[in-house]
């Protein structure tokens, strides 16, 4: 029951850090198209690891609490 809180606790963690990502690359589109661009490719990193984890906890699990 432990390692299931712990990662549910990281898949919350990577997705306020995923949001966060994406807002930032969307403020930065006006201003600097490089910037902006990493700032996605890093919210796509985050998001495959937001995947690996639905894949071992699932989206129930998350539901619950």
């Amino acid at each position: 029951m432990a390692n299931l809180n712990r990662l549910l606790n990281k898949k919350k963690k990577l997705n306020k850090k995923y949001k966060q990502l994406i807002e930032e690359a969307y403020n930065l589109r006006q201003t600097d198209h490089a910037l902006s661009d990493f700032s996605e490719y890093k919210a796509t990193k985050v998001l495959h690891k937001i995947n690996k984890l639905k894949f071992v906890v699932g989206d129930t699990a998350l539901q619950a609490n």
